[in-house]
């Protein structure tokens, strides 16, 4: 069990965490909610020891180990799933010492124990994991510095969860992830049999994949049973019966205070009044509720509406080489009113789709056609990067408005969420969530005609989320957005459109069946058939991935495990050939027997790879 006793937790002279006590059980799978900044990563430092506290105590169980995504992507020559297999540190320690040992008990000690971790599955396990999370086949052969950051922090995650800590803490893992990828992992975490706790603003996550809620406010944190939707139910009959609590109170308060001042100098009445006295001091103060309202987000409408389509594409390719275009045949209508989400893997092609309409791709053939004076606002998350860390809001804001009073730039401020001093606070002082914001504001600022958004929940929190929803449905004019959270594609989007297989087609189907379709391709033969056809592209992925080289590599690591468990089976074969082993210790003899058998079923299992990818490589090398 996680104790968490009595803790206060000061940040930079900050009170994050007041006095807070809480009981995790083993096996629980916990979702911890709460505004951005008040303090749910600190606390996963504090678990962690990482921080110190202020009072209380943190206790875990002595043998539990407590995992958590590494904040480095991993980067170097080994492959995907020799990085992934080497966070289970026990397997890797004793098949090291199994390459070395030649004392006969400690040889049938390594590979019983060996046996009881079931190590010897392990390689499938992590590729399962790789592939749920959007790695191919030919991908998990790949040296990891091959892949850009984002795709290695997903390595990150996949070794994180093939170690499999007994307490698994997890801070905002589908960051990295496509909708694909996220889908996923509800479905993983949803049965994971050890403790997790995972720091998220996805509500169809925290709905989906945990059983409890941990919500830490104003300083104090409290454990609901339940989702989300149990979550803000509870949480809102809770906090009526406080306001109702409250009022109770000050009414009681006002009543003896009342009686206090009329009769303290009143001889007769004074040991009364005195008594009234030491009643409101010893009047614990009920918390009031502090509301504390989400600032909305809006986008400017566009001055006129135009005639559809605004866009039409028909027949087109598009992409960074015409030799092997991206996307092919693609033939596409956008009207006025569309609410487009674009599903698909990262590296399928929607990116190149949304430049290609923003009209940042021209394409290699077929035809684009835009309404005359289409305005187009491009929001993405690598764009957070383009702002000016020593500026502030206010000044982006001036630069748009070069012309316009001071009044108006702060009004415009204020409309995007800067009002008064927080207009002047430098860019690199605002949080992920603000600068967010920010970029939205900038990004719509002129009234565009279509928005596109390419995840803009990055960094918002769930009420926020919820803000940018309203938003987008309020607003005039058409959107496409690019999201891994499914709470905003379904409360926004009314079209579906899947990019895959090199093109883009309508989906007809809604997120559940969507959510049926990619489980059951990434945990079965569709998997590979859609690692088969996978495209990639220039920016987001490595390009040209060449088979040959995969399965050569494929071919060599298959070897290099044959001649380990060779190795193995030679060395247990001469413990078994000592001429007393049966007499003399029957039952290390027996460990051995059981020890040699495994080996043989793993020499097997290698043996057979290197058939297959042998096999295949003799097919592409023609």
């Amino acid at each position: 069990m996680l104790s968490i006793t009595d803790i206060s937790i000061r940040l930079a002279g900050r009170l994050l965490i007041d006095q807070s006590t809480v009981q995790i059980p083993p096996g629980a799978r916990v979702g911890l909610v709460g505004r951005n900044g008040t303090g749910k990563s600190t606390l996963f430092k504090a678990i962690r020891g990482e921080l110190s506290l202020e009072s209380g105590s943190i206790s875990l169980p002595p043998r539990w180990r407590v995992g958590s995504l590494a904040q480095e992507a991993p980067s170097g020559p080994e492959s995907l799933i020799e990085v992934v297999l080497r966070a289970d540190l026990e397997r890797d320690a004793l098949l090291r010492e199994s390459e070395t040992a030649d004392d006969p008990d400690r040889i049938a000690e390594i590979q019983t124990r060996l046996v009881d971790i079931d190590a010897h599955s392990a390689p499938a396990r992590a590729a399962a994991i790789l592939s749920g999370l959007g790695f191919s086949a030919a991908d998990q052969a790949r040296a990891c510095s091959e892949f850009s950051g984002g795709w290695r922090m997903r390595v990150a995650l996949a070794a994180t969860l093939f170690a499999a800590p007994d307490l698994l803490l997890l801070d905002e893992p589908t960051n990295y992830l496509d909708l694909e990828g996220t889908l996923w992992l509800e479905d993983h975490l949803a049965h994971y049999p050890r403790t997790v706790i995972v720091i998220s603003h996805d509500r169809d996550l925290l709905e989906t994949s945990v059983d409890q809620i941990l919500h830490l406010d104003r300083g104090r944190l409290t454990l609901y049973r339940g989702g989300y939707s149990s979550f803000e139910e509870q949480r809102a009959t809770r906090e009526m019966l406080d306001a109702k609590a409250v009022k109770r109170q000050e009414a009681e308060r006002a009543r003896l205070q009342a009686f206090v001042e009329r009769f303290k100098a009143k001889a007769s009445k004074a040991r009364q009044a005195q008594s009234r006295v030491k009643m409101l001091e010893r009047m614990k103060p009920i918390a009031a509720l502090v509301t504390q309202d989400v600032r909305e987000i809006t986008f400017p409408a566009p001055e006129r509406l135009l005639s559809p389509p605004i866009i039409a594409v028909d027949n087109a390719s598009v992409g960074y080489d015409p030799a092997q275009p991206v996307l092919n045949r693609v033939t596409l209508r956008i009207d006025n009113d569309d609410r487009v989400a674009l599903l698909g893997s990262n590296g399928n092609g929607k990116s190149t789709l949304v430049k290609l309409l923003a009209g940042r791709l021209a394409p290699f053939s077929g035809k684009v056609t835009r309404a005359d004076k289409l305005s187009i606002a491009y929001f993405a998350q690598h764009q957070l990067d383009e702002l000016d860390e020593t500026g502030s809001p206010y000044t982006h804001v001036r630069k748009l408005m070069a012309e316009a009073p001071e009044s108006k730039v702060r009004a415009r401020a204020g409309a995007i969420g800067f009002s008064g001093k927080a207009a002047d606070t430098l860019v690199k002082s605002l949080s992920g969530g603000e600068k967010a914001r920010l970029l939205l504001g900038l990004a719509t600022f002129f009234g565009p005609n279509m928005i596109i958004l390419d995840e803009p929940t990055n960094h918002l929190d769930i009420d926020s989320r919820a803000a940018l929803a309203e938003a987008i449905n309020e607003f005039p004019g058409a959107v496409i957005m690019v999201s891994h959270d499914r709470y905003l594609i379904e409360a926004c989007a009314d079209r579906l459109w899947v990019v895959a297989d090199k093109t883009v087609k309508t989906y007809d189907g809604d997120l559940d069946d969507y959510r049926r379709m990619i489980l059951s391709s990434r945990s079965g033969a569709a998997a590979r058939e859609t690692d088969r056809t996978q495209v990639t592209e220039k920016t987001e992925r490595p390009r040209g991935d060449n088979r040959r080289n995969a399965l050569k590599q494929k071919i060599t690591a298959a070897e290099a495990e044959i001649a380990r468990i060779t190795e193995i089976i030679a060395k247990i074969d001469g413990a078994l050939s000592l001429p007393d082993i049966f007499t003399r210790d029957p039952k290390q003899a027996a460990q051995l027997s059981k020890a040699r058998a495994n080996a043989a079923d793993a020499l097997a299992r290698a043996e057979e790879q290197w058939l297959e990818a042998s096999t295949l490589y003799d097919e592409v090398a023609g």
